[in-house]
């Protein structure tokens, strides 16, 4: 079970990543396909915005990676539980300002990350 409470930490951290990438890099060319009810003209002058949104999903992506490095079993425990509640509670923040498909995308594997990793 520690293999797999590996790779969905893993599987999560990636996944913080690419949101950085998004919201940091590609907000005005990737978004308006995808936040399809805002208006076009919004993501221009929220750019900067959305840039610092992702640097804090870069930074719980390096602490999930940390999480991973730590050889001592109890410190990897604390440090992935805590990165890993933190995205369970951006993404249920998220599913309930924004859309649930924020949630489903963002805080259930961080979830089920959280169930393998006490199992």
């Amino acid at each position: 079970m520690v293999i797999i409470a590996k790779i969905l930490i893993g599987l999560v951290a990636i996944e913080n990543c690419y949101i950085l990438w998004f919201e940091m890099f590609a907000w005005t060319s990737k978004a308006p396909k995808i936040f399809r009810r805002l208006k076009k003209e919004l993501f221009e002058p929220t750019k900067a915005l959305a840039a610092n949104q992702g640097l804090y999903n870069g930074f719980l992506a390096a602490g999930l990676f940390w999480s991973l490095l730590i050889k001592n079993h109890a410190w990897s425990l604390y440090v992935s539980v805590f990165f890993l509640s933190c995205v369970i509670i951006a993404g249920i923040y998220g599913g309930l300002t924004v859309g649930r498909r924020f949630f489903y995308v963002q805080a259930i594997p961080a979830i089920l990350a959280l169930i393998a990793v006490h199992l």
